[in-house]
């Protein structure tokens, strides 16, 4: 296990935590952020009441037990950071849906989704697995078929 990728997937984990704990918070104080309840028309929502609590819950919830058991170096730490990636990047899809907009926020989310999901397949060495097995040679086709 690679030490750097781990540190690495621990400060995206962390920062993801700390990020979406303090976004559902925030929702959920201010009643949005000062976003206008219109951009929730696409969505099943009529206020940023259960976005709030979903973001805090879900996506915080998953993050901050995901860096708790990667901080204690717990068997099911990489488990629940894939967790935790795949509850960011659905957040991020449904988000874009609902609001039918892009922006910087959302690809940096996303991004440390895939960022999560990644470490986590480097970490578990399946990324080294599958370059051995994919190997290509370049040289000239070597074939038993018509030699002598």
């Amino acid at each position: 296990m690679s030490p750097l990728s781990y540190l690495m997937l621990v400060i995206v984990t962390m920062f993801n935590a700390i990020t979406a704990i303090a976004g559902g918070v925030a929702l959920l104080a201010t009643g949005g952020l000062g976003m206008p309840r219109s951009m929730l028309v696409n969505g099943p929502f009529d206020s940023f009441l259960w976005p709030g609590i979903i973001l805090l819950m879900v996506v915080g919830g998953t993050q901050v037990i995901a860096a708790i058991l990667l901080l204690l170096r717990r068997e099911a730490a990489l488990l629940w950071t894939a967790v935790a990636g795949f509850a960011m990047i659905i957040w991020i899809f449904v988000e874009t849906g609902i609001i039918a907009a892009i922006s910087w926020l959302q690809v940096v989310y996303f991004t440390t989704g895939i960022c999560q999901l990644s470490l986590v397949l480097i970490l578990l060495g399946v990324t080294s697995r599958l370059s051995r097995e994919t190997q290509v040679s370049i040289g000239p086709p070597t074939s038993p078929v018509g030699r002598q």
